[in-house]
């Protein structure tokens, strides 16, 4: 009990601690948030673009704690701020920038919500077989399940989030998955919100970007697919086994009935 009053307590505090953060930023400027919140709200992307430039040489340390933050809190969709940086710093530097921004954004909504939360959810998996399994199956195949996730474009990344943070998967397969699996859709997103605002008429680049990622999310599946189909078969073959040690007056019953047939 002592234990869990503990842990409560610095629950208590890290959210205390959050609120205090957001009160002292509105201290030392208090137009910043209310600005900040009515520019997220519109999700104008070159009203966005024009905010950031606006910071000059600090541009891209903003953009990259501004990305952050968003992805951290799962609104609004990233594509506005990564649109938004590859017209500000270009295509590959706003594509890298973001995916580097987005990460630490999304590591961030994976540690809050594993550290509030997951506690709750282990209770609720504890009393569902179904859950257990699926929880383990998170632990152990994570990291490509959350690989191939985040390779889909438009796909919600707060739901991800959640889904990574309250399952049994590691930080490390997190981080990494999410990752590598940002490349691909961030650098989909982004062009098509480049291509479409600057109005490019080629479509040469958003077709190779479009066929690369769909290559890597069939491959991973694919893998994936046949890791599930190894481990299943692995299972079985290790259940037989453990059956067989278990109950050997079976296998005796059978030879003596062999026997007797001889």
């Amino acid at each position: 009990m002592k234990i869990h009053a503990s842990m409560g307590m610095v629950k208590l505090g890290a959210a205390f601690a959050i609120v205090l953060l957001f009160v002292i930023i509105h201290l030392l400027d208090p137009e910043f948030l209310p600005h900040l919140v009515a520019l997220l709200s519109r999700g104008d992307i070159m009203e966005t673009a024009e905010y950031i430039q606006s910071f000059g040489p600090w541009a891209i340390l903003f953009s990259v704690l501004l990305t952050v933050f968003v992805n951290a809190i799962g609104f609004p969709p990233a594509i506005i701020f990564s649109t938004a940086n590859t017209l500000i710093f270009g295509i590959i530097p706003g594509i890298v920038i973001s995916c580097v921004a987005e990460t630490i954004g999304v590591t961030i909504s994976f540690l809050l919500l594993r550290f509030f939360f997951r506690d709750a959810a282990e209770k609720i998996i504890a009393k569902s077989k179904l859950l257990s399994n699926i929880d383990k199956y998170s632990g152990k195949r994570g990291f490509v399940v959350m690989l191939i996730a985040r390779m889909v474009p438009y796909f919600p990344s707060a739901a991800l989030n959640a889904i990574g943070a309250l399952s049994a998967m590691s930080l490390r397969d997190y981080v990494v998955s999410s990752f590598i699996g940002k490349f691909p859709s961030t650098g989909i997103e982004a062009i098509i919100g480049h291509d479409t605002i600057t109005h490019q008429e080629d479509p040469t680049r958003l077709i190779v970007v479009i066929a690369a990622a769909v290559v890597l999310i069939v491959g991973a599946y694919i893998y994936e697919k046949r890791e599930m189909k190894k481990q299943a078969a692995a299972e079985a073959a290790a259940k037989a086994d453990d059956d067989s040690d278990s109950h050997p007056e079976r296998l005796t019953l059978k030879e003596s009935a062999g026997e007797s047939t001889r």
